[in-house]
């Protein structure tokens, strides 16, 4: 990193062997760099892997990972580059680079097939998986997927600028930060005091390590974010399962775009969620998670 780099980014620490130590998960070496997963569940149950989305890393998965390894599933949940304990590396943030990440870590996993379970810019990897390795992908179940105008105003669209982006994330410091956890924690729907110190400790933590602003900028640069209609226009066309779950007080990629997401993809089983906003398996897993179990083993 360079100087300028960590002038605007000011992102002290590398995330090394050090930082890493005591952590309960494992990585795998890949070919963009390593890759931090958890798995749980009987080694022979059906394979499930977690998706994240833009900036929360796999930790959001909590519940679901905890139920679906106890319904049997053998599951999985990673760090998507850039975020969470996985590297940061210097390259472009696009669907290219994340769908081979999760061909890599499949691969490294020996799944030679799994389904697949995305939360928002989650789905778009999903999808775009789906497209590329159709023959790796038994059932996808999407949960408030990105792919969709945002309806962004204007004054967080000049993050897209170059230059503006590293000086509101960077310069501003203490601001870009603060901006990130309030838009994370405007996702929950109605979070206890308990749980808003977890998240924000552990949402802090991924934060101080050099490369994770520089990534998130280079998602948004690189379209993760955008109206990508194709993507499930063409999902809609391999007859694949889909199962549709998503919060009904979602204002980040705003609940009115899952009647879009099902004239796109008819085969999808879709749930509305009640009192959930962009989280809805986080907000009420006693709702969720038994339509995720319920999905999935009907796959078998």
């Amino acid at each position: 990193m360079s100087f300028v780099e960590r002038v605007l980014f000011g992102e002290p620490l590398w995330l090394d062997r050090a930082a890493r130590a005591g952590l309960s998960g494992s990585l795998a070496q890949l070919s963009d760099g390593k890759t931090y997963y958890e798995s749980a569940g009987p080694a022979n149950g059906r394979p499930v892997v977690l998706i994240h989305g833009f900036s929360m890393p796999s930790f959001i998965w909590d519940p679901t990972f905890a139920a679906l390894a106890g319904a049997g599933f053998c599951v999985t949940r990673y760090d998507l580059y850039g975020r969470g304990w996985s590297d940061r590396p210097q390259t472009r943030y696009d669907k290219a680079l994340f769908v081979r990440q999760l061909a890599e870590l499949m691969d490294a996993l020996k799944l030679p097939h799994a389904s697949l379970i995305s939360l928002s810019m989650g789905g778009v990897i999903a999808a775009e998986f789906a497209f590329r390795f159709p023959r790796r992908v038994d059932r996808l179940s999407f949960v408030d997927p990105a792919g969709f105008d945002l309806g962004l105003p204007l004054a967080v669209k000049a993050v897209f600028w170059p230059g503006v982006g590293e000086l509101l994330l960077g310069v501003l410091g203490r601001m870009g930060r603060q901006t990130l956890l309030e838009s994370m924690l405007a996702d929950f729907y109605e979070p206890s005091p308990a749980a808003i110190a977890s998240f924000k400790a552990r949402y802090f933590e991924q934060m101080q390590y050099r490369g994770f602003k520089r990534a998130l900028l280079s998602s948004l640069r690189s379209g993760m974010l955008d109206e990508d209609l194709q993507l499930y226009r063409r999902l809609g066309q391999t007859g694949k399962p889909v199962q549709l779950v998503w919060g009904e007080l979602d204002e980040t990629v705003p609940f009115r775009h899952a009647l879009t997401f099902v004239e796109l993809v008819p085969q999808a089983e879709f749930h509305s969620i009640a009192q959930a906003k962009h989280i809805p398996h986080f907000d009420r897993p006693d709702v969720v998670n038994p339509l995720l179990i319920e999905f999935l083993q009907r796959g078998a």
